[in-house]
């Protein structure tokens, strides 16, 4: 067997991290077709197929998740080793976070952080992908779960809540039906099945079945917006669909989930100016923001008024 380079294993790696060749190639500054050449060229020489290929992505065949086990390992050692001799310039920031997020809550907001702050260089990442921060060169990152996340520094920002959204043609077509009876609406499946959560909180039965079903909640809220069904859209996403008329809250009812927003980031980067520099601004929006959704905290987290989107 001929020998095989760093360089192929170490863009192996990679993709086998990301299970994208797109991601992948940006990270490495190269173009999808050089480094699935690279991939390939691998294959070669170790006469063995790593990846499976398919619409979503790629993943690991036996074989390969066999070389990732062996030699993985290595190359994070060797990435947290030279951390800290990576040169961080104060006035740039690397930001990840969920596309989501990124598309509706944070970029509509960034105007004003950059007007403020024209000195700062902004690197936005949009990934579902948790940061790996001993690994990627990434300061810090917008998260939604739980949380906290060990190991990083945890700050709450805002709450999420959902509600049954439609787009006003349905709600035209549906004209007459009950907007609290959901059982007589056709109704779309959300990511997480949040629905059962909502009729546990305000009574009834989930159906039977769903119009359609989507396993990401843009699709879902693109399909509502279509007139395809009832969505139970995530307000911080949703909103923005809502302001621009192409969505309506279905009973001006809203449930408060355990889920929330928060920003991470390790302690390496507590320090970095432009990292104080963004978290405070976020801070402030996020309170404003907050104060806008302004919910009843019953039990149930529901009221019978709509937020104040002004």
């Amino acid at each position: 067997m001929a020998r095989v380079s760093l360089d192929l294993l170490q863009q192996f790696v990679q993709v086998a991290r990301l299970g994208n060749l797109s991601r992948a190639a940006e990270q490495a500054n190269l173009t999808v077709s050089a480094l699935s050449h690279q991939v390939r060229q691998l294959e070669q020489r170790l006469e063995r197929r790593l990846f499976d290929r398919g619409p979503r992505g790629v993943q690991l065949t036996p074989e390969g998740r066999r070389l990732m086990e062996a030699v993985g390992h290595h190359f994070e050692g060797i990435d947290r080793a030279l951390s800290g001799y990576r040169v961080r310039r104060e006035e740039a920031l690397t930001l990840s976070a969920i596309p989501g997020v990124m598309s509706s809550w944070l970029v509509p907001r960034l105007a004003r952080l950059v007007a403020a702050h024209p000195e700062l260089e902004l690197n936005l990442q949009s990934s579902v992908e948790l940061v790996n921060f001993d690994r990627d060169p990434v300061d810090a990152a917008m998260r939604y779960g739980r949380g906290p996340w060990p190991g990083l520094i945890t700050e709450r920002l805002f709450d999420e809540w959902i509600a049954p959204v439609a787009a006003p043609a349905l709600l035209e077509r549906m004209r007459g039906v009950d907007p609290l009876d959901l059982a007589k609406w056709p109704l779309l499946g959300d990511p997480g099945d949040r629905w059962r959560d909502w009729f546990t909180a305000t009574g009834g039965q989930p159906p039977r079945r769903y119009v359609a079903q989507f396993d990401n909640t843009d699709a879902l809220q693109r399909a509502a917006s279509e007139g395809m069904g009832v969505a139970l859209g995530r307000m911080v996403m949703a909103r923005p669909l809502i302001e621009a008329g192409l969505l309506q809250v279905l009973g001006n009812r809203y449930l408060q989930i355990p889920e929330a927003y928060f920003l991470v980031y390790p302690e390496r980067a507590r320090d970095h100016a432009s990292l104080r520099i963004f978290r405070d601004w976020l801070h402030g929006e996020a309170a404003a923001y907050a104060r806008t959704m302004s919910y009843a905290t019953s039990s149930v987290g529901l009221k019978a008024a709509a937020p104040d989107f002004s």
